[in-house]
């Protein structure tokens, strides 16, 4: 983005002096991911100058770094487009991957947002005794009187401890380095986690004949993506307005049942909790189905119970059956790193 210098006549809002110091009138948002451009995005609309820090070498990296080939959104666009700005009329109900990508870079030169890229943030506290933020990257330590968190719940993959998982000689990979099942072709892949990612990387396995074995530990909700030709958040979102959560989550399991059958047959148990108010009480979002459901059900997917250890060649699985995998998909999710550099 070239020297401070030549910023310093640009942006006539960031000063800095010679000791690595860079004072920004206005806030400071760490992410630019969706979050952070829209936040960014009304604060110029109401007059207010602020500066995007952002870790990696783009805007929306997860985006663009950590998804699929196959991704689309899960959601109608409407409930993804950001504020002032929406998405271009002649994107599809469910926009690509690409095309969210493309949407988000129009969207940023559209506002002239020009986050500071590769600034990756180590330690942010707040100066009791100056009343600013002091936030410190490997480069400069940018001062500021308001600080915004814009680095979303997922910037970190969740690795979990399984036991023998080092012993294993095939391929272990996390969904966020998961581009496409054509590097798997063939292979016994074994895919730990049935939360969208783990369904997904499932369903596109199959399209390069691979019979995928999904290890379900836990309870989960599996929704149908859309209902009579509406999109179930669609419905869940209004219905909400007007009736009980409970009554809503009710509604869309009696509904779900009817048009995707009884789940726990097929080895994916329901929690008692309804999908709305687990998601709210604890963050874990329902499964909405791309078409994973129908190959589960005709053999394609095969659902496992969980592991009990990885060994040299395979795993055994807690009911006793042991299967030799070439290849292990972790599918297991991310976390927030915040709590490592916020102070």
């Amino acid at each position: 983005m070239g020297s401070y210098k030549g910023e310093e006549q640009h942006h006539h809002h960031h000063h800095r002096n010679e000791s690595n110091c860079v004072l920004v009138h206005g806030p400071i948002i760490v992410g630019a991911g969706p979050s952070g451009l829209a936040t960014s995005a009304c604060l110029k609309q109401q007059s207010v100058p602020s500066l995007i820090l952002e870790k990696s070498d783009c805007i929306a990296s997860l985006w663009q770094h950590r998804t699929y080939d196959r991704l689309k959104l899960h959601l109608p666009r409407q409930f993804c487009e950001l504020p002032l700005l929406g998405f271009p009329h002649n994107f599809p109900k469910y926009p690509t991957k690409h095309q969210f990508i493309s949407y988000m870079e129009t969207y940023a030169s559209h506002f002239s947002i020009k986050p500071r890229f590769n600034q990756a943030v180590i330690k942010a506290e707040f100066d009791h005794v100056l009343g600013f933020w002091r936030v410190k990257t490997q480069d400069f330590e940018y001062i500021s009187r308001w600080l915004i968190v814009a680095t979303g719940e997922n910037a970190e993959p969740v690795i979990p401890d399984i036991p023998g998982i080092d012993r294993f000689k095939g391929r272990v990979v996390h969904t966020s380095l998961y581009k496409s099942g054509s590097v798997f072709k063939n292979q016994r892949v074994l895919v730990i986690g049935c939360g969208n990612s783990g369904m997904e990387v499932c369903l596109d396995l199959c399209r390069f004949n691979v019979i995928p074995h999904m290890v379900v530990r836990n309870t989960v909700h599996v929704l149908p993506r859309e209902m009579f030709g509406f999109s179930t958040f669609g419905i869940a979102m209004a219905l909400v307005k007007w009736f009980p959560l409970k009554l809503v989550d009710k509604l869309l399991l009696l509904l779900a049942n009817f048009t995707l059958g009884n789940t726990d047959q097929i080895g994916l148990r329901r929690p008692k909790t309804g999908p709305i108010e687990l998601k709210n009480v604890t963050g874990k979002t329902p499964v909405l189905d791309v078409g994973a459901l129908s190959q589960i059900k005709c053999g394609k997917i095969k659902v496992m119970e969980g592991v009990k250890e990885i060994t040299r060649n395979g795993a055994k699985f807690v009911d006793g059956q042991e299967k030799e995998i070439d290849s292990i998909i972790l599918a297991t999710g991310y976390k927030s790193n915040v709590p490592t550099w916020l102070k």
